[in-house]
């Protein structure tokens, strides 16, 4: 923990840092893997450590293509599969990624002669593949809760040291306040809508270790991270992160609730108590901070009290363009990519969709529906076989909420997703008995 708080000064300090930082835990990653053959899952640590530092690294400059953790974490999972391979039972995702093949050959005949064709399918594509591709390796793999546990601090780490940066970027809101919109300045420069979805990411990991993590320090470190990552979350201005935290929150408290023993339901009520307390302080003070503001954000007002017309922010027209494109090419879609210039085109709105279900819908046509129905139905079908992941409905939330108000623009939905799908092991360790002489 305190090398990821020394590690978000020295980002701050120097942002070209964090390329050579990127580039050093890829090689230290790839080293782990291979030498210990993937023995342990490694890959799933590389995939979620890359996962949480995706945003600092954009934010800072230090990724090395926009897309570079998506295609990283496709990497790392590749090589999992080459040590472990993947169960057959996980074809339904082998036959989604697949379905996205044609909207690859559309974009093709589709898309303007302008048009990078390359970077269309790499910006609208990588998202959807990383997906399927970690999808495919965590299906029905059983692993240990300390091993889930892991892998999860190993996505908290770096959201730690974004917190930092994000305190020596903007240490005053006050100064950097412009109205209800989102803020760029209280989000370190970056755009808000994907800072505050990894806010927020990091803000649920830490609400879920309150409750599975058995060690009172710990717990306590916890539910002050919680509360200054909370914090920050929701002053950037961008509500799609905090309001998506906090429906997985709820999921997760009510499954955790409904899984415990009689004993373990008596000893939540202190927590959940101490929980709700730091969450309204949390509101309170950036109530304050804010002058107000972030009420009025929240209410759909701008600064002066007055209702805003769209609650989307621009999205209800960019989804209905995308729904335009859908009844124009209701079976082969319009093509990967081409919902951009469709929507230019049809009202001058020159935008990327963050919709990842209309976008979906509007360039994959019959292929995208099936898609769809894949990625639905298969974790609901899979957590009512098993039923042993507490996580699955709070990880699904987390991807469908993300989608809908971000689209794919980050790794953190594809791998969050893949993570619902993994069989936990409960069981303590057993110890080896030693024979003496």
């Amino acid at each position: 923990m305190a090398f990821h708080i020394a590690l978000g000064f020295a980002v701050y300090i120097f942002n070209a840092f964090s390329k050579y930082y990127l580039i050093a835990i890829c090689f230290y990653f790839l080293y782990r893997i291979i030498t210990n053959a993937n023995r342990k899952d490694e890959i799933l640590l590389a995939a979620g450590y890359m996962t949480g530092f995706e945003v600092l690294s954009r934010m800072t400059g230090g990724a090395i293509s926009y897309e570079f953790a998506k295609y990283a974490v496709i990497g790392f999972v590749l090589i999992g599969m080459f040590f472990k391979g993947f169960k057959l039972t996980s074809w339904p995702y082998l036959l989604y990624t697949i379905f996205l093949v044609p909207g690859i050959v559309f974009s093709a005949i589709n898309l303007s002669y302008e048009a990078k064709v390359g970077n269309a399918i790499g910006f609208n594509l990588s998202g959807p593949v990383c997906l399927g591709i970690a999808a495919l390796y965590c299906y029905d793999r059983k692993i240990p809760i300390a091993r889930l546990q892991t892998i999860l601090l190993a996505v908290l780490l770096p959201i730690v040291s974004i917190t930092v940066y994000l305190f020596l970027y903007s240490p005053s809101i006050r100064e950097v306040l412009t109205g209800t919109a989102s803020n760029f300045a209280a989000s370190g420069g970056y755009g808000p809508n994907q800072v505050s979805t990894v806010l927020g990411l990091g803000a649920f990991i830490l609400f879920t270790r309150i409750f599975t993590v058995k060690n009172r320090f710990i717990n306590i470190v916890d539910v002050g991270l919680l509360a200054v990552i909370g914090y920050r979350a929701l002053i950037t201005f961008s509500r799609g992160g905090v309001i998506t935290a906090i429906a997985c929150a709820v999921l997760f408290l009510i499954v955790f609730y409904l899984k415990s023993g009689v004993k373990q339901k008596v000893n939540l009520l202190p927590k959940i108590v101490l929980l709700v307390s730091v969450i309204v302080g949390i509101w309170v003070i950036s109530s304050f901070a804010t002058m107000g503001l972030i009420e009025n954000r929240y209410a759909n007002e701008d600064a002066a009290g007055r209702e805003k017309g769209d609650v989307g922010t621009g999205r209800a027209a960019i989804f209905q363009t995308e729904l335009e494109a859908f009844k124009e090419a209701p079976f082969t879609g319009i093509g990967v990519g081409k919902s951009k210039e469709y929507r230019k085109k049809r009202t001058n709105i020159e935008a990327a969709s963050h919709n990842e279900v209309s976008r979906l819908l509007s360039e994959h046509g019959l292929f995208g529906i099936l898609a769809l129905v894949i990625l639905l139905v298969t974790p609901l079908a899979f957590g009512l076989q098993h039923r042993s992941n507490i996580y699955l409905y709070s990880f699904l939330c987390f991807w469908f909420f993300t989608i809908n108000h971000s689209s794919m623009r980050i790794a953190a939905p594809a791998f969050i997703y893949a993570l619902s799908l993994l069989k936990i092991d409960y069981a303590p360790k057993k110890k080896t008995a030693i024979h003496r002489k």
